[in-house]
């Protein structure tokens, strides 16, 4: 499954960039395929890897402000890998064929 999500620190000042690096740290560490964004951060694996990714990523920057705003989105795909390079590269040669 991809899972997309940002966390947003709320209630910790104007500056959200430290916080956010944290949850980035994270998933990062998690050792599954990742990508991060100016808006969201992307992950694939499978429901309850991902899942305890997102909690954990939630958790770092809940230690750093009151409050935590998480927007997630998912595409559960039993049995597909590879989709978070796929999906691109498929739109990229369908983007170079024009």
């Amino acid at each position: 499954m991809l899972v997309a999500f940002s966390v947003t620190p709320i209630g910790s000042g104007d500056s959200v960039g430290d916080a956010v690096a944290e949850a980035v740290r994270v998933v990062r560490a998690s050792g599954l395929p990742n990508r991060t964004d100016a808006m969201f951060t992307t992950i694939e694996g499978e429901w309850d890897e991902v899942m305890a990714v997102v909690k954990q990523a939630v958790d770092a920057v809940a230690a750093v402000a009151p409050r935590v705003s998480l927007s997630l989105k998912a595409d559960v795909r039993p049995g597909v890998t590879g989709a978070l390079t796929a999906k691109v590269e498929h739109i990229e040669r369908v983007l170079g064929q024009s």
